[in-house]
């Protein structure tokens, strides 16, 4: 009996000066990344039965007083067309991309600014980070588009699908440029 005595003792004061009460602990506030600077974003194109054919996601960069075309983006040089991750492209159907038909699935959309003309990349290696990995062997199309001058400038890069008659125009813009992307619905 005296043993049991002594146990429960050495337990009391074991709980005392080692008290398990959950008010009495404090739980530490859970950590959550800073807001990106360059948030990532997407577009969809929709037909008119509002099923999904085409979806981009990318990262918006900010103008923040920049030289953007020719100085933060080098011209005729391959760019991610965006920040953070490259920019990917996902075709739910195939589609008509300029003249080039391009079968579903998904690439990742460079772009090579000029002053004049943007070439416009679709290449079949996704997954990457800005345009390091970029290798023109996995190229599937390439078109040329003519760069326009916006009516405004346009403080964080932006994407948006707008509908025409037989597809939709993707247009991409920043500061105070955009080009204008075709696809078209193949027949």
């Amino acid at each position: 009996m005296k043993k049991i005595f002594l146990l429960v003792v050495i337990a009391i004061f074991t709980l005392q000066s080692n008290p398990i009460n959950a008010q009495e602990t404090t739980k530490k506030a859970p950590s959550f990344n800073k807001m990106d600077v360059s948030p990532m974003d997407l577009v969809v194109y929709k037909n008119e039965a509002e099923e999904v054919l085409a979806r981009v996601i990318y990262s918006r960069p900010l103008k923040r007083d920049r030289e953007i075309f020719g100085k933060l983006v080098p011209y005729n040089e391959v760019w991610r067309t965006g920040a953070n991750e490259a920019t990917e492209l996902t075709l739910y159907k195939d589609m008509k991309v300029a003249d080039a038909v391009v079968e579903a699935g998904t690439y990742t959309l460079y772009t090579i600014p000029g002053e004049k003309e943007w070439t416009v990349i679709l290449n079949n290696r996704t997954n990457t980070w800005g345009a390091y990995e970029y290798s023109d062997q996995e190229d599937r199309v390439r078109i040329k588009v003519p760069v326009r001058n916006a009516p405004s400038t346009i403080e964080s890069f932006s994407m948006a699908f707008v509908t025409q008659t037989d597809g939709a125009d993707l247009l991409m813009g920043w500061d105070d440029k955009y080009v204008e992307v075709p696809f078209k619905a193949v027949q």
